[in-house]
């Protein structure tokens, strides 16, 4: 274990212990995984060989004015605070626009902090300072001053993995969300399963937090590719439209799910999309045929 990643683990146990005292009441602060400080405790107490998952969490905030609820889901990378947090801000008092604005106001101030220092705490605070604003009728979104500015957007693509991707109720959300916002890619059903949304940051993050809300377990984002532009991001997609991507299986398509999809078929899809890096991070195999 590097001193680094300790460090970074037990700020985060710190910072937790803050949040704990700041919001004592049962249900103000929902772990994901009930074990998981317990299991980082173990790690660093050199217990527990195996790195374990990140803290993932949801605050409820209570606004005091107007009156109004925002949950705010928190994943902490191992190496956050040297790294950026992932944090979602939702409320349904807030229309799809005015929640993108509010999200976009919460990342820009988040990322005026400098590596190692904790934000969850601060992220909180401007929330109750600053949330008020986007909960006001639609005219802030027309604002001339708004749309007069120009204004640099960062383009993303995410690579999400999930053990599995069966369920056609699951599988229909999955493709509503990629197809009601303005993103590409593709979700490769079947074991394992494999999404891949690129788009404006803001619609790939409420993408991702869409799907795996309120609590979709063995699903992680294993790699984000972010670049800063000033067009549409057109140019910067790999893919058309967003759809499921259906290869051929191994094993028994029966009552079991068990079936496993052909990495192969999957490796040559990455080849023909320039995304042939993608699969050494997403499964730890190395592609034979890499030129790279």
């Amino acid at each position: 274990m590097s001193a680094s990643m300790k460090e970074c683990l037990q700020l985060q146990l710190l910072e937790m212990e803050m949040l704990f005292s700041m919001f004592p009441n049962q249900g103000e602060v929902k772990l994901e995984d009930v074990n998981a400080l317990t299991n980082i405790k173990r790690y660093l107490d050199g217990i527990r060989e195996a790195l374990p998952p990140k803290i993932e969490f949801v605050i409820t905030l209570q606004i005091e004015e107007p009156k109004v609820k925002i949950d705010l889901q928190v994943t902490m990378p191992h190496s956050y605070p040297y790294v950026a947090l992932q944090m979602f801000a939702r409320s349904p008092e807030l229309d799809r626009q005015q929640q993108l604005l509010l999200n976009k106001g919460l990342t820009s101030y988040i990322g005026t902090f400098d590596p190692g220092e904790l934000c969850v705490c601060a992220a909180i605070q401007w929330l109750q300072d600053n949330s008020a604003s986007y909960f006001l009728n639609r005219k802030l979104v027309d604002e001339p001053s708004t749309q007069a500015k120009p204004v640099k957007n960062t383009f993303l693509r995410m690579w999400i993995y999930s053990h599995h991707i069966y369920q056609q109720d699951l599988r229909k959300k999955i493709l509503e969300v990629g197809k009601r916002l303005d993103v590409t890619g593709f979700c490769m059903t079947g074991k394992p399963g494999i999404i891949c949304v690129e788009g404006f940051k803001e619609h790939c993050e409420e993408f991702w937090h869409t799907i795996r809300y309120p609590n979709w377990k063995h699903i992680s984002c294993k790699h984000a590719e972010s670049i800063e532009t000033e067009g549409d991001g057109q140019d910067l997609r790999l893919f058309r439209s967003f759809e499921e991507l259906l290869l051929e299986a191994h094993g028994d398509y029966g009552l079991r799910n068990d079936y496993h999809m052909n990495l192969g078929q999957f490796l040559e899809f990455l080849k023909k999309h320039k995304s042939e890096h993608v699969f050494q991070i997403l499964f730890g195999i190395e592609s034979k045929s890499s030129d790279s």
